[in-house]
């Protein structure tokens, strides 16, 4: 994986902005041809990675001084705030949807499941990058153990962050929900995920760019479609502002 691509991605993707998004979404048949520029991205992508290729890792001494906050930096619930102030001692991570064994997981108990460490880079659409050092058990593993059902055939992050008056939401495939990558973290840095960047827990999708990374995670939800979750289109920027839901990098 080079950057010359990577970077063309991110300045296309910026440049667009919410009102082209916004006239792209007017009509049927623009949001066709988009969805099927979508899907060809997410194919080509795909054939020259590989399904399980590996996003570039990288040393501690080149980890970023800081790790900036954006979109949510806080959720404003009063549960979320007391839990905060605590630590998180009574936050629990559901696993549910189409599943045979629903889970209900304590901070503890995520801790306890193997963990992977990865110190990788986040690039942000609005075209800014930083390398962490995360840490937390494989999503493959709840996954696992949750006994996903064949009919799943995505996965939507449910989130505490409200932002303009909706619940904030993301989804993955089954594809890079199984990638040895994708993890559910709950530490940057070595230290509790800080509060700006998600805690007590965030996804790392690492091979999508960082609006894929839901924030705030209180469920993990397996569905055959998102047809009926907020507009249909997979996630709160794909609903309010036409980003594509395949941000692959």
């Amino acid at each position: 994986m080079v950057d010359l691509p990577r970077r063309s991605l991110l300045a296309g993707i910026a440049a667009m902005g919410v009102t082209a998004c916004s006239k792209i979404n007017e009509s049927e048949t623009p949001n066709s041809l988009f969805k099927a520029a979508q899907d060809g991205h997410r194919a080509v992508h795909r054939a020259l990675a590989g399904k399980q290729g590996l996003a570039p890792e990288y040393t501690r001494a080149e980890r970023s001084p800081t790790f900036r906050g954006n979109g949510s930096v806080t959720v404003e619930d009063p549960f979320y705030q007391d839990q905060l102030a605590k630590g998180f001692p009574d936050w629990q991570l559901e696993v549910r949807g189409l599943v045979e064994r629903p889970l209900r997981l304590t901070l503890a108990d995520l801790r306890a499941l193997p963990q992977r460490t990865q110190i990788t880079r986040h690039d942000c659409v609005e075209g800014w990058s930083a390398i962490g050092e995360w840490q937390g058990p494989q999503l493959s593993e709840l996954l696992d153990a949750a006994r996903v059902r064949d009919s799943a055939n995505f996965l939507v992050f449910r989130c505490a962050d409200v932002l303009y008056e909706r619940d904030y939401y993301e989804s993955i495939d089954m594809v890079d929900a199984y990638h040895p990558q994708t993890i559910i973290a709950h530490s940057l840095n070595g230290e509790p995920l800080p509060e700006k960047n998600g805690a007590p827990l965030r996804m790392r999708i690492e091979r999508q760019l960082g609006y894929k990374h839901a924030k705030y995670v209180k469920a993990i939800e397996a569905v055959a479609s998102f047809d009926q979750i907020g507009q249909g289109k997979g996630g709160f920027w794909e609903d309010v502002a036409g980003y594509q839901w395949y941000a692959g990098i």
